[in-house]
């Protein structure tokens, strides 16, 4: 798995803290993030690919400096947001895809081919010319996914992806997301997905509270909400 660093890493906006410099080394394979709305974990892995630049510390991605590198990290880290509609910007799901392979091929038969074979491992092959906007909450987010991923990047950052989804389509996404080769940060506030992860670090109040086993980080996190 790639190594995800950050080396005191922090962000002050004014005189509020939104995370506290932070030193972490990431390789496990599952790495679920969780914590309350506002504690600063959307802050902390979007640091990872740059969406986010630190005021303090650094972020370094398989060697390169999310801040002197941006270009090769965003090549190797891939990012999912909680709303796919803020990722799907094309008429058709054919051409949101092909827009993602836009740098890989320059080709528009192959490029056209490919995204084809993209759809079709997200079940979406059937969907190829329907409009975007006329897909499900959950068809919306396999399409943003298979964006994402289409590019074969090395690692993906989740952040909420099920959050506006009804059970059914949570289940599928996150079945997906467990599936998948590639390194899998994963922001949540569905427990039962923090406990299949490998890692789980708890965000309280821009800090890390907790770092380690899932079950007990779930648990840590329980018993300080409920505190």
């Amino acid at each position: 798995m790639p190594t995800l660093a950050l080396d005191g890493a922090g962000l002050t906006v004014g005189d509020r803290v939104v995370l506290a410099p932070t030193t972490l080394t990431l390789t496990e394979r599952r790495i679920g993030v969780i914590g309350a709305n506002g504690s600063g974990k959307s802050t902390l892995v979007r640091m990872l690919n740059g969406l986010v630049e630190p005021s303090a510390g650094r972020v370094v991605v398989d060697g390169f400096d999310v801040a002197r590198q941006g270009a090769k990290v965003r090549r190797l880290v891939a990012f999912a947001f909680t709303d796919p509609a803020a990722q799907l910007v094309m008429p058709t799901c054919v051409e949101d895809v092909e827009l993602s392979l836009r740098s890989l091929e320059r080709h528009a038969g192959a490029r056209r081919a490919r995204a084809m074979d993209v759809l079709e491992r997200f079940g979406l092959a059937d969907h190829a010319h329907d409009s975007v906007h006329s897909l499900s909450g959950g068809q919306k987010q396999l399409l943003a996914l298979a964006g994402v991923l289409a590019v074969e990047p090395a690692v993906l950052v989740a952040d909420e992806p099920t959050t506006l989804l009804d059970l059914a389509n949570t289940r599928q996404v996150a079945d997906l997301l467990f599936r998948l080769e590639q390194q899998l940060v994963l922001v949540t506030h569905d427990l039962d997905l923090a406990r299949r992860c490998e890692r789980v670090l708890v965000v309280e109040d821009a800090r890390i509270r907790y770092d380690g086993d899932p079950g007990a980080a779930v648990d840590d996190y329980v018993a300080s909400v409920g505190a």
